[in-house]
């Protein structure tokens, strides 16, 4: 658990965003267990032995949850992103699938 992070999510500036990062990050935190979380590049990275496994990235409408290691996984036709990275634009009325998100997850992160 990283105060930073904590502390970076609290103040985001939109409750809905706060909400969507706290719950992402949960889920994180679940699906990979031994999971290192810090700041970088002013936002919350997740790594699993080292290596990049998750970001959560603010933005004025949206929060984009991208997943590392994706080259072999097969991802919905709604994710962005060049094969090995891709991500999820997360807007203020959408409700994402965490279940699939954190699926997706377990996959990409195997592997580090």
């Amino acid at each position: 658990m990283s105060q930073e992070v904590i502390s970076f999510i609290e103040n985001l500036s939109l409750p809905w965003q706060v909400d969507v990062s706290k719950k992402l990050r949960h889920m994180v935190q679940e699906a990979i267990p031994e999971v290192e979380e810090r700041i970088q590049y002013k936002k919350p990275h997740f790594l699993k032995n080292g290596q990049y496994a998750a970001v959560i990235s603010p933005s004025k409408d949206a929060i984009a949850f991208m997943i590392m290691n994706t080259t072999n996984l097969e991802v919905p036709k709604n994710f962005e992103g060049p094969p090995e990275r891709k991500w999820l634009k997360i807007r203020e009325d959408d409700t994402p699938d965490y279940e699939l998100l954190a699926e997706l997850l377990v996959q990409a992160s195997s592997s580090l």
